[in-house]
């Protein structure tokens, strides 16, 4: 493996010392520069694989360095490092494409395993150049399909990958959201590390700040034993937040405390603890209008906000239907232990057709559900059945006009219908479910598949 270099960029001293100190003892070779003029210049004449810079210069700023690279050498990692209580210069240095950031007074074991990151960012040898040209997904990415939608988003994801700035992942439900947080973990330099998900809207309010910042034995009634917390358990790896929106209020000002300082305090510890992660966040709602409601804090908003990754609805790249589809019934068919499941050109052509209300997710309910009807391995148009939705039924029931005149929707009168039917045969056959289906016209997986749903299993 090639030796990496350095370039140190600080116009105080003791910091350019203490930084070149640290690399030698890592093998790092070292080079330093006190102004930015003099850091553009080595970075014409030398390659180095990571940039570690000062915000402040006598003849200018880390941002213009960080800009200067990001123009001149894209492939070139580069941190900043800015004095305690200025994360806000930090965050806009992260917009700007920076890496990761530490605050003065440096913290050596951060320093090191944000140099450990850096520095498996090999772009020597190109190993995420598919992730930023879109070309992921067309081999190991689970991103799947060829739109132009979605070619962004890998480019998108790749780019970001890079970084260890906080993302804000957007979308509608089922669209993937998780999907992407977790191929941005595998394209990133933590991928070794943990990637922890956890869904901020199914955890109890008075259980928030145990399950994230964990707690040491006796802190309260029930705390018979220590827990590390949510935090902890993504040391070194990727923190996600999906919901992120559902967060009360006191455990917002918490979290903007160990996003901002990267330290926690246990429930019941003496002192706070440094952490180690990344964190990606993910909502459906549309959080800036939470901020404007009052409900979600503005300055934990900008924290988590520093880049925003949109994945588009499933209706707005039709032409990508085909593909996920395929490798969805490739796996149903490898679960169940099936053979090859096909669409046929007339089940796929209405597949496209449909707006997928609920995305990614209702597909592949659709194909389960088409998986369990099927006969033989080729799914059919009359086979798939699409769910009604919530905006549905409501306009139902608020349509007086209805020429059917029932105290029910038609759902319910179908199915109502098709119970009676199922009971009638079981009755005909005293209870045997094959001669039942006989009668009925259906094979055993349907007529097993319909009961399930009707409750009489």
């Amino acid at each position: 493996m090639p030796i990496k270099h350095v370039l140190v960029v600080d116009d105080e001293a003791d910091i350019c010392e203490l930084l070149e100190i640290t690399l030698q003892r890592m093998g790092i070779p070292v080079l330093t520069a006190t102004r930015v003029a003099a850091a553009k210049k080595l970075l014409r004449e030398h390659h180095f694989d990571l940039c570690l810079t000062d915000m402040r210069m006598p003849d200018g700023d880390g941002l213009e360095l960080v800009e200067y690279i990001q123009s001149e050498c894209p492939d070139l990692p580069v941190a900043v490092i800015t004095a305690y209580g200025s994360v806000d210069t930090a965050v806009r240095a992260l917009k700007l494409g920076a890496f990761d950031f530490v605050t003065k007074p440096v913290d050596l074991n951060l320093l090191r395993r944000l140099i450990d990151s850096a520095l498996r960012l090999d772009k020597a040898n190109g190993t995420d150049t598919t992730a930023e040209t879109g070309l992921a997904g067309t081999g190991d990415s689970p991103l799947l399909g060829h739109s132009d939608a979605m070619a962004r988003l890998r480019a998108t994801v790749g780019r970001v990958a890079r970084s260890q700035a906080p993302v804000m992942i957007l979308g509608e439900s089922g669209s993937g959201k998780e999907l992407v947080a977790r191929e941005i973990h595998r394209l990133g330099p933590r991928s070794n590390g943990a990637f922890v998900p956890v869904n901020c809207g199914a955890i109890p309010a008075e259980l928030m700040e145990s399950e994230f910042f964990g707690h040491r034995r006796g802190a309260f009634t029930g705390a018979v034993e220590d827990r590390q917390g949510l935090f902890r358990e993504a040391h070194g790896g990727t923190l996600f937040l999906d919901e992120v929106a559902e967060l009360p209020q006191p455990l917002q000002v918490k979290l903007l405390r160990a996003v901002q300082e990267r330290t926690i305090r246990p429930i019941g510890a003496p002192s706070e603890e440094t952490v180690d992660v990344r964190i990606l966040s993910a909502t459906h709602r549309g959080l800036a209008e939470e901020v404007a409601e009052g409900r979600f804090r503005q300055d934990l908003y900008y924290r988590l906000n520093v880049v925003e990754v949109h994945v588009p609805p499933l209706r707005e790249r039709c032409e990508d239907i085909a593909e996920i589809a395929r490798q969805m019934l490739c796996r149903i068919a490898r679960q169940w232990g099936r053979e090859d499941l096909k669409l046929s050109d007339a089940a796929l052509e209405r597949l496209q057709r449909y707006r997928f209300p609920g995305n990614v997710r209702e597909l592949e309910n659709i194909l389960e559900r088409a998986a369990v009807m099927v006969e033989g391995s080729m799914i059919q148009a009359d086979t798939l059945e699409f769910p009604r939705h919530p905006a549905e039924v409501q306009s139902d029931e608020t349509n007086t006009a209805s020429p059917l005149e029932m105290d029910t929707g038609l759902d319910h009168h179908l199915a109502d219908e098709e119970r009676r039917a199922l009971e009638a045969a079981l009755a005909q056959t005293s209870g045997n479910r094959t001669a039942a289906a006989r009668i009925l016209g259906l094979s055993f997986r349907q007529m097993r598949y319909r009961l399930k749903k009707l409750g009489l299993d």
